[in-house]
């Protein structure tokens, strides 16, 4: 085998890996982007530890069908065409989409979500960006405690109030 040959088996091998082990896989256009709005998106990526990368789609079709599984399945030739990044987020499904919606509504028309996978479910484009609606995983158990809380800080004011009613009532 050629080294060339070598080198492309070693990218897809590499590919394969990332979408075992992603829990969520997302596929962008990235074609209207400059230069600066690319480093600012990667960095954004990086900070919430999103994977940000360009690779060639006949690598990304080989390594989804060594992967197998349905969702994967539509990352075939009609889907994957044109300049397309794909972010992998590990740690948080949410985290990726979360991210490219909020740089798409910064600058509007200047990417497009093409389709993803997460935790093993296809998503397109409109399930993506309802995705990035739903709040961080610290957010949503803030929610959660605050709603725990609140029942038994209002039956402490209750109790506080009842108190401070007989204590009007024996000192009148």
């Amino acid at each position: 085998m050629n080294n060339a040959m070598e080198t492309k088996s070693a990218v897809v091998a590499e590919i394969a890996e990332k979408l075992e082990k992603a829990a969520s896989v997302i596929v962008l256009d990235y074609k209207g982007l400059t230069v600066e709005q690319v480093t600012e998106l990667r960095s954004q990526m990086r900070e919430a530890g999103v994977e940000y990368k360009v690779y060639k789609n006949t690598l990304v079709r080989r390594a989804a069908s060594q992967v197998g599984g349905d969702a994967f399945a539509n990352f075939n030739e009609e889907q994957l065409v044109g300049p397309n990044a794909i972010a992998f987020g590990y740690d948080d499904p949410v985290a990726p989409a979360r991210i490219l919606k909020s740089f798409m509504d910064k600058n509007p028309k200047k990417i497009t979500l093409k389709m993803g996978v997460v935790e093993g479910e296809f998503y397109n484009e409109s399930k993506i960006v309802a995705l990035a609606s739903i709040p961080s995983r610290e957010v949503l158990i803030a929610k959660l405690l605050g709603s725990l809380k609140a029942p038994m800080s209002n039956f402490v004011y209750l109790l506080d109030a009842i108190i401070k009613k007989q204590d009007e009532a024996t000192e009148a």
